[in-house]
């Protein structure tokens, strides 16, 4: 990772993303994304990016979409259908979406895909 991402606390032991049976669960060192698979609305591999937009913690001024990222090249970007908290403490700022730069973006769009389209 980028040396600067370490000193706000982003390692590869901070940093994890995990699919289970009924939620979503991202972590990007002190910054967490939580919440149940049947709110996500879906989710696509996006990118390029440019590394103003996609390095770090960013909030799009466009759509409040939250960003955790790493690289520039591809990511995958996450719709819930009621947006969650995650880029500040309070939770009063909520996200209707999420970008992640992944090593592979491709097989967390199918999984995720995967859960949304699964009968409940």
């Amino acid at each position: 990772m980028l040396r600067p991402l370490a000193l706000l606390g982003i390692r590869p032991s901070t940093c994890g993303l995990v699919i289970a049976s009924d939620e979503l669960l991202v972590r990007f060192g002190p910054w967490r994304v939580r919440t149940t698979l049947d709110n996500v609305a879906g989710a696509e591999v996006t990118g390029p990016y440019q590394a103003w937009k996609a390095i770090g913690v960013r909030v799009s001024w466009a759509d409040r979409g939250l960003t955790f990222g790493t690289g520039t090249e591809r990511g995958v970007c996450v719709r819930f259908h009621r947006p969650v908290p995650g880029a500040e403490p309070t939770g009063r700022l909520r996200h209707p979406g999420l970008t992640l730069t992944l090593a592979d973006p491709s097989a967390v769009a199918d999984r995720l895909q995967g859960a949304v389209s699964a009968p409940r």
